[in-house]
C-alpha cells in the first residue's frame, strides 16, 4: 500500500510517519517538497505518487496570524483539500483530513458532537471549515478527524509554552475561560492508525480528542504539577490579552462516534498528558530551554 503524507513536519504529521509505517511504503513530504498553496503542485505530487490512502497533515495553523493572512489560509486550509479531494476520487484513493475544534462558536457548556452546527468566529476556524465542506461536495471516500488543542514535545504548541514560561518565571498568568480538550498529536495520529485498521470505520468525520474538559489554566497548572516545576499558574481573563483572532470560549470535542466505531475508549487528557510527558520523565527527553 502506497500512503501519501503531507505536513511531516508538523506535530501530527512527525507522528504519523512513524505511525503509518506499518502499513504500508510512506511517501512524506513537506512544505519545501508540496505547498499546499500551489494546486498544480499538489494534483502533480498525488499523480506521481500513485497513493492508495492520502493523508493531509498539512495546515496554515497560526491562528492569529490568519487574520491578516486570509487568502493564505484559505489557500492551504480550504481550497487545497479540495484539490486532494479531487485527485483522491480520480484514483479511487481514501483522503484522510485533519480538522479543529475551532470551527465551533464556544457557546455550548459541553463537549460538541460531530452533528452539532458548526460556527468559526476566527478565520483560521473559518478555513477549516471550509477545507471540510470542499471534502464532502467532491464525494471521494474520505476520513475528516478534528482535533482539539493539539500539543507534543516537538514544534510551538501550548504545552512548550507553558513548560517555557513556568522555567523562567516564579509566575504565569494562564487564561481560565477558555476551555477544550487538550489531546496529544500521538493520539491523534494513533487514532488515525486505529481508523485506516478498522472495517467498522470506513468514511465521515469524527472527532479524534482526548475525552474530558479543561481550562488553559487546568492543563498549565496539571503540566507544572507533573513536571515538578516550582512556578505559581495564575487565573488569567481572556480580555486581559490583545490578540488578534478570537478565541472560543467552550470548544472541547467529544470522542464517542469514534469510540463507538472502533470499539476503543480514548483516554481522558490527564492521562493523554502523561503519555506525552513520559519520556521527559524518564529522562528519555529535554524540556525545552
Amino acid at each position: 500500500m502506497r500512503i501519501l503524507l503531507t505536513g511531516r513536519n508538523g506535530q501530527v504529521g512527525w507522528e504519523l510517519e512513524r505511525k503509518l509505517a506499518p502499513l504500508g511504503e510512506v511517501i512524506a513530504t513537506d512544505r519545501a517538497t508540496l505547498d499546499l498553496a500551489e494546486p498544480d503542485a499538489i494534483r502533480r505530487a498525488v499523480r506521481e505518487a500513485k497513493p492508495q490512502i492520502i493523508v493531509n497533515a498539512a495546515a496554515y495553523t497560526a491562528v492569529d496570524q490568519a487574520e491578516s493572512e486570509p487568502e493564505l489560509a484559505m489557500q492551504i486550509n480550504g481550497s487545497a483539500p479540495g484539490v486532494l479531494a479531487e485527485e483522491a476520487k480520480r484514483l479511487g484513493a481514501l483522503l484522510v483530513h485533519y480538522s479543529t475544534d475551532y470551527v465551533f462558536d464556544g457557546e455550548k457548556a459541553t463537549p460538541y458532537l460531530e452533528d452539532d452546527p458548526p460556527n468559526p468566529i476566527n478565520v483560521y476556524g473559518k478555513t477549516k471549515l471550509e477545507g471540510e465542506r470542499a471534502i464532502q461536495a467532491v464525494g471521494c471516500r474520505h476520513l475528516i478527524l478534528r482535533a482539539s488543542w493539539v500539543y507534543s514535545l516537538r514544534k510551538a504548541n501550548f504545552l512548550l509554552t507553558v513548560i517555557r514560561l513556568a522555567r523562567r518565571n516564579a509566575r504565569v498568568r494562564i487564561v481560565v475561560d477558555q476551555v477544550g480538550t487538550p489531546t496529544s498529536a500521538g493520539l491523534v495520529a494513533q487514532a488515525t492508525v486505529w481508523a485506516l485498521g478498522s472495517s467498522s470505520v470506513s468514511e465521515g468525520l469524527f472527532h479524534a480528542a482526548a475525552r474530558g474538559m479543561a481550562s488553559r489554566h487546568a492543563f498549565a497548572t496539571e503540566v507544572v504539577e507533573r513536571l515538578g516545576l516550582t512556578c505559581t499558574v495564575e487565573p488569567a481573563r481572556t480580555s486581559e490579552f490583545s490578540l488578534p483572532a478570537q478565541r472560543p470560549a467552550s470548544s472541547a470535542l467529544a470522542p464517542d462516534r469514534l469510540e463507538h466505531s472502533l470499539g476503543v475508549e480514548m483516554p481522558v487528557w490527564r492521562e493523554d498528558l502523561m503519555g506525552c510527558l513520559l519520556p521527559v520523565l524518564e529522562g528519555r527527553a529535554a524540556l525545552p530551554a
